[in-house]
């Protein structure tokens, strides 16, 4: 991670140079910038000047943060001609051109511009971007030149990505070529403009990972991507511009996206300064983002062994080749398409396959999107353009559907074309019957819950009850734990959006959520389908809240309207496992750091065996029930399998097999 590893060793690998006195952040004609002086936006928030890296070092005009104290790189002039010593100078020519010199007075680098302005400068702003302007124009907006349009491997807010249609322009980002060397490496990642855009993250001509066609909402391949309020999405698409951009909500979040010499597209946020950078999202997350893993009409799921499969009515092309896991050559139709007789399957929760050869029109319906699908023999596929309000426009493909993935809660619809023969795929109307059917079942369930949270709101008082069965008062224990009402825990969690989707275990699914007063909280819910239940639940709750110490993870309050939820305080860094298993987080882990989670961890578990009011045996300690704080301080989560011990008693024998 080259915010850690290289720019950490700054001075060895990087000369950063200090500001001087008469640093500014504009230069006109008359001035220059040379190797040793900088320019500081007026925020302080960026500075350019020159630094050194490499083995021997090569010196590099770039753009770096000022504020922080880890010297992060953001992009870099002259990647493919360093300096050979620090005799670089940079200035602005009448003509309103940005040049690099080195000390023979030679053109390393240059911009390239070549308008006639009357009063051009140059000026590092807030954002990151360095522009030239007319300092006599009337527009401050109106750039003649900026760096935003030529990225090296960071996404900065208010940066573009993609295309200017009029002029054939493309901004997109190309990787470093090492961790120390800014030159440019072998992955790009930008939007792809044929058919419908998407974004491509790619090895020279070789696709690696796609983000799926925009919804509307966000990338159809990302469902982590969630608007927050510290920052939003935007993607553009008219006559002129193709972009995708963000922009930050918040001034004082410091966050950037980062093309990593690896191949891998991450995001960064500054957290503190005893923190540091902090990884908050990556892209491929999992062996489905690979692209086209599971072959042509194959679709891949993460949490099926093997991860690949035929979509329904497909077989594997060649069934050998499945059988040793090699899913390459992807699936074929079962049965063959007859253009005028074929009908159209809908599969869910799916990421829309490539688009690379696909049709767009942004005000049809569904409706007529299909009767144009139908018409077209060679069209194989369709779907909604944008899924925001219930769904609008038509995406349309005309060759083999690959690269696609199956979510369980999230996605979208896609409807495929297929022979009349595997009508057994479309909805019956017993289907349909059984559908209404289980709809009353649930209406009823429903009224059933009602009255049984009324009883149970009768019973708790101000003391807190956990319903087992249909007898509340067996289940009575004096807890001063806070209650959470659903619609409060439901609000917090955007209703349990799978954007905010932490992870999930044998309990179940874990969101993150935010209070109206502002507290991040973890939200655990009981799922139905969980292999653990209701004696886990109580378990945790009894435990936990009678537990106090700074190695055990806080339980803030509960909640049992409709659905059994623990609420707990919010653990920025996750879960333990996340790093270890993480070649890019383990890096974090130095030795102090380490020391300090083994340290946290004997801590917790001495208090549990011999200085808690209860003695407690965890039964279920592992590295995903480690959660780290801020400070990568440990804390023992997940005591649903936990067993108490009255205060003389050294040993119990378990009567069921627990724990992992």
């Amino acid at each position: 991670m080259k915010a850690f590893v290289v720019l950490s060793m700054c001075p060895v690998l990087f000369s950063c140079n200090g500001l001087l006195s008469n640093a500014l952040d504009t230069i006109t004609t008359n001035q220059s910038i040379r190797d040793g002086k900088n320019l500081l936006s007026a925020g302080w928030t960026f500075e350019l000047g020159f630094f050194s890296a490499g083995n021997p070092p090569k010196r590099y005009l770039g753009i770096w943060y000022k504020k922080i104290t880890t010297t992060t790189i953001v992009w870099v002039a002259n990647r493919v001609a360093p300096l050979a010593d620090a005799s670089g100078t940079l200035r602005i020519t009448s003509r309103g051109s940005l040049v690099l010199l080195d000390g023979n007075g030679s053109d390393i680098w240059s911009s390239n511009s070549t308008i006639l302005v009357r009063n051009p400068v140059a000026q590092l702003l807030d954002s990151g971007n360095l522009v030239v302007r007319d300092a006599d124009g009337s527009d401050p907006n109106n750039v003649l030149w900026q760096s935003f349009d030529y990225p090296t491997d960071t996404f900065l807010a208010g940066m573009k990505i993609g295309w200017n249609r009029t002029s054939g322009f493309n901004r997109y980002l190309t990787s470093w070529k090492s961790i120390d060397d800014p030159s440019p490496g072998n992955f790009t990642y930008q939007i792809d403009p044929n058919g419908y855009p998407q974004l491509l993250l790619k090895q020279g001509s070789d696709i690696k990972f796609r983000s799926g066609p925009w919804n509307g909402l966000r990338w159809s391949g990302t469902p982590n991507l969630n608007p927050n309020p510290y920052y939003r999405y935007e993607f553009v698409l008219n006559e002129e511009e193709m972009y995708y951009r963000y922009e930050l909500l918040n001034s004082s979040v410091i966050t950037r996206k980062l093309l990593m010499p690896n191949g891998m597209v991450q995001r960064f946020t500054w957290i503190d300064r005893t923190h540091g950078w902090t990884l908050y999202l990556t892209a491929p997350i999992d062996q489905c983002d690979n692209y086209a893993s599971c072959g042509v009409y194959g679709t891949c799921r993460v949490d099926t062994s093997p991860v690949c499969r035929c979509l329904k009515g497909f077989v594997p092309r060649f069934s050998q080749e499945w059988d040793i896991l090699d899913w390459s050559n992807g699936c074929v139709r079962r049965n063959p398409l007859d253009c005028e007789k074929d009908i159209f399957v809908k599969y869910s929760w799916v990421k829309l396959p490539d688009t690379r050869s696909s049709w767009f029109n942004e005000s049809m319906n569904l409706q007529e999107c299909k009767v144009v699908c139908m018409k077209n023999c060679s069209c194989m596929a369709y779907s909604n353009l944008d899924i925001r309000n219930g769904g609008s426009g038509c995406l349309l493909w005309f060759s083999e559907l690959i690269d696609i993935r199956e979510y369980n809660n999230y996605g979208q619809d896609l409807y495929i074309r297929m022979a009349a023969s595997e009508s057994a795929l479309l909805p019956s109307p017993q289907k349909k019957h059984k559908l209404v059917m289980g709809l009353a079942v649930s209406f009823g369930s429903v009224f059933l819950i009602l009255v049984l949270i009324i009883c149970v709101r009768q019973c708790k008082k101000k003391k807190m009850e956990i319903p087992e069965g249909d007898n509340c008062e067996n289940q009575k224990k004096d807890l001063e734990l806070p209650l959470f009402d659903l619609s409060t825990v439901a609000l917090a969690t955007s209703y349990f959006s799978t954007d905010n989707k932490l992870g999930e275990g044998g309990f179940g699914p874990v969101y993150k959520g935010v209070l109206r007063g502002g507290q991040e909280i973890a939200v655990k819910m009981l799922s139905r389908n969980s292999r653990q239940g209701l004696h886990e639940f109580k378990n945790e709750v009894l435990y936990v809240s009678k537990l106090q110490h700074r190695n055990l993870v806080k339980l803030l309050g509960c909640c049992i309207e409709e659905e059994n939820i623990l609420i707990y305080e919010f653990m920025p860094n996750g879960s333990l496992d996340s790093f270890l298993f993480d070649p890019t987080q383990r890096e974090q882990l130095d030795w102090s750091a380490c020391f300090n989670i083994i340290n946290g961890i004997a801590r917790g578990l001495l208090y549990l065996h011999q200085d808690s009011r209860l003695r407690i045996i965890h039964r279920d300690v592992k590295a995903s029930n480690v959660l780290l704080d801020y400070e990568m301080n440990p804390k023992l989560s997940d005591f649903g399998l936990a067993k108490s011990f009255t205060g003389n008693e050294t040993q119990a024998n378990t009567n069921r097999v627990v724990g992992t």
